[in-house]
């Protein structure tokens, strides 16, 4: 019986990559994004997360084994708040009932290298603490200077999202229910998201100063696409909580020892 997931963000990217390997390995996979997929939805709005539980539910017969949130955006805006975080946990959260009856349930997030990365203290906190209303209100804020303070949006919602499936993965919901739920933490990805900063010689090497990147460069989306697709295996019995960063070595040349 072939494995089936749900993935969000599957039109493009990460999540259209991730989507295309497990196809080929035969699974069932139900993508969901705005547009050109199994679930077109919205997942900035409460509408949106409301319908993909439900038409998930529906085409999968209600039964899911895995679960991979790529869904993101990363736009210096409230709307990156919402999609990044809340439609991520809400994705996780919502879905996760489905995976009551698999017998190797699994769940997988995205996070990002840019955790590491500036971020808005207030935002974070306000994220940590499910405020949605406070924490839209703070992006606004944020996003009026978009070349300084909006710039701080997108690495806010990955670093709640680390510290999200840390704080949930060992929980009586995740691992306590047979559920290992982790993350991964892409560096600088070849997607239709990072496509004009990275279009000439010189956006490259601007980017990748910022992004060091010293074993191989700049990635395809395949690449994080098979952790993603390890990480939900049932090869996988035991990471718990992790965030694993597949960065070429950013996390290693910019944090070093300090991971202790």
């Amino acid at each position: 019986m072939p494995r089936t997931s749900v993935i969000t963000g599957a039109a493009s990217g990460i999540g259209k990559a991730t989507k295309e390997l497990l196809e080929h390995r035969g699974e069932r996979v139900i993508g969901a994004d705005i547009h050109d997929a199994d679930v077109v939805v919205d997942l900035s709005t409460a509408e949106g997360r409301g319908a993909l539980v439900e038409e998930a539910s529906r085409l999968s017969g209600g039964s899911l084994d895995a679960i991979y949130a790529v869904a993101g955006l990363a736009v210096p805006a409230p709307a990156t708040v919402a999609v990044n975080y809340f439609g991520t946990v809400a994705t996780l959260e919502g879905l996760r009932p489905l995976l009551a009856g698999a017998k190797a349930p699994r769940a997988v997030l995205v996070s990002s290298m840019a955790a590491l990365m500036s971020s808005d203290g207030e935002l974070v906190a306000l994220l940590a603490e499910g405020d949605e209303t406070a924490a839209m209100a703070r992006a606004e804020v944020l996003a009026k200077e978009p070349t300084t303070t909006g710039q701080l949006i997108y690495a806010s919602t990955k670093l709640a999202l680390s510290r999200w499936v840390r704080r949930q993965a060992a929980s009586a919901a995740w691992a306590g229910a047979g559920i290992p739920l982790n993350a991964v933490a892409p560096g600088i990805i070849a997607t239709p998201m990072t496509a004009e900063l990275i279009a000439t010689p010189e956006g490259r090497e601007s980017l990748l100063g910022v992004v060091p990147m010293p074993l191989n460069g700049i990635a395809e989306p395949i690449v994080v696409a098979r952790l993603l697709a390890w990480l939900n295996s049932e090869e996988n019995t035991h990471l718990c909580g992790q965030v694993v960063y597949v960065d070429g070595g950013s996390d290693v040349v910019l944090r070093g020892d300090s991971v202790w």
